[in-house]
């Protein structure tokens, strides 16, 4: 299984960072690994989308699965019921946003390969057909991707937070003494757009540059997806009312 990963993603996206940092002028690391990101985003774009419309349908609709939870609070049965029958009304799968996040973390696995490993250290596996370069130059705005970074982890993080504030919806105060659940569950998602942006600037401080630049760049693109998204939407909806 191990060798399988490494011919299927290992070596291929080593292969392609060596390619586009002798394509990319400026005998840049950053540029590579940006342009690597680019085009590793473009290649999931359809499965992140179907992640992005049905992470943001869950989120559209929370208020009215909190409403669900209040009023069947006492039978578990019923409240199942009822919620399948929600999510079964608004075309809503719970489990539709983790497919296309599992399928990405191969990916993901292999990058941190390639940049844990270090890519001079590996540069004899790159394929006959590719220019291996005499030498890799991992200096970018005064930064060692090879090491960690600060500057890229905080932007990492910032990131993080902005496009989990984008995924955000306003949530009602509630006023049902007996709805505590509920306001438990609405303090903890509001506490994880503060703990996941923290927990990216934590890890990305013992990672490579390379690799939290990799990250950086990813969660940028993941915004302009959302965005793209959330206008489309927004504007079936304006044709729908008109």
């Amino acid at each position: 299984m191990g060798n399988l990963f490494h011919i299927i993603f290992y070596q291929p996206i080593l292969n392609l960072v060596v390619w586009l940092y002798n394509v990319i002028p400026g005998d840049s690391l950053a540029l590579a690994i940006i342009g690597l990101t680019i085009i590793i985003r473009l290649i999931l774009w359809p499965l992140s989308n179907k992640s992005i419309k049905a992470q943001k349908s869950l989120q559209d609709l929370q208020p009215k699965i909190n409403d669900l939870k209040a009023k069947y609070k006492d039978s578990k049965d019923q409240m199942g019921k009822a919620l399948i029958s929600l999510y079964k009304e608004n075309k809503v799968n719970p489990f539709s946003s983790c497919l296309p996040l599992l399928i990405q973390l191969p990916f993901l696995w292999a990058v941190f390969r390639v940049f844990r490993d270090g890519i001079e250290n590996n540069l004899a596996q790159v394929y006959s057909f590719i220019q291996v370069p005499e030498a890799i130059n991992s200096i970018w705005l005064g930064m060692d991707l090879t090491k960690p970074s600060i500057y890229l982890a905080i932007l990492a993080g910032l990131a993080q937070f902005f496009q989990a504030r984008m995924l955000a919806t306003k949530k009602p105060k509630i006023k049902n003494k007996g709805a505590k659940d509920e306001n438990m569950a609405a303090i903890m998602s509001q506490q994880m757009t503060y703990f996941m942006p923290a927990i990216t600037v934590f890890i990305g401080l013992t990672l490579p540059g390379g690799l939290t630049l990799y990250w950086f760049v990813l969660t940028l693109l993941t915004i302009l997806q959302q965005v793209i998204i959330f206008r489309s939407s927004s504007k079936k909806e304006i044709e729908i009312v008109d």
